[in-house]
């Protein structure tokens, strides 16, 4: 039997069309998508002002995992990189790359996450270690979320930037990602302004956020080097809400 799926995958329309189909409102959903990513439970019976019913049928029908932090390298003052066991056994590398100091010497409270987004890439780029493993599989919307995650468990702080610049290429894995990102920036997730992600594609797959992304909230580079996408892609990163979040 498969596992339960991750109700840190859940997009609120998608937990909303659950909790609609099982005669619960949108009411109760917010409820719950606040216990997740405002009080950071980690079992439905903390939620205390659900009722025994709800909590019952969240229980059968999701669960609570992060995967398993098996290596870190570097100090709390430095770029650390980490590495993430999934549960099939995979591998996944994520960096921390924590703020310089400014200008006045105070320290800047901002911590940026460099994530994987596939287990190896497909496309091996010869300046690029991801691309020898060859692609092994997608990352589920769950481990994309999985190590942000971690991260804030290995920081003690929240990450407040994302750039998908990990294993993998992002837009391959695209519908994965894109409910990641759903839940990245949401006002009912983690909150991370839409400005404050960057997703890093090979020119021929840029074109894909190109239509559906047009005020440029997640910049698109081209594997370090700016990308002007001209071709029409897929439509579903259309949906991703404007924030005007932090």
């Amino acid at each position: 039997m498969p596992p339960l799926p991750l109700i840190t995958a859940q997009t609120e329309e998608k937990l909303l069309a659950f909790l609609t189909e099982h005669g619960h409102t949108k009411f109760r959903t917010q409820q719950v998508l606040d216990w997740v990513w405002r009080k950071r439970v980690t079992t439905f019976d903390a939620m205390s002002n659900l009722p025994p019913a709800l909590k019952n049928l969240l229980a059968e029908n999701f669960r609570f995992h992060t995967p398993e932090i098996v290596e870190i390298h570097g100090s709390a003052d430095t770029t650390r990189k980490f590495l993430t066991r999934m549960e099939d056994g995979s591998l996944v590398e994520s960096v921390i790359i924590p703020a310089a100091a400014a200008e006045n010497g105070e320290k800047s409270e901002r911590v940026t996450l460099c994530v994987s987004s596939q287990v190896g890439c497909a496309f091996g780029c010869k300046f690029c270690a991801s691309g020898l493993l060859g692609l092994k599989r997608h990352l589920t919307t769950g481990e994309i979320i999985g190590q942000i995650l971690s991260a804030e468990a290995i920081a003690g702080k929240r990450v407040n930037n994302i750039v998908f610049m990990g294993m993998g290429e992002p837009l391959s894995n695209f519908d994965n990602v894109a409910d990641a990102l759903e839940i990245i920036t949401s006002h009912r997730g983690l909150e991370i302004g839409a400005r404050h992600i960057g997703i890093r594609a090979r020119p021929e797959k840029t074109g894909g956020l190109s239509q559906a992304n047009p005020s440029g909230r997640f910049p698109a580079r081209s594997h370090g080097r700016s990308s002007r996408p001209n071709h029409a892609g897929q439509q579903k990163m259309a949906a991703l809400p404007a924030h005007s979040g932090p």
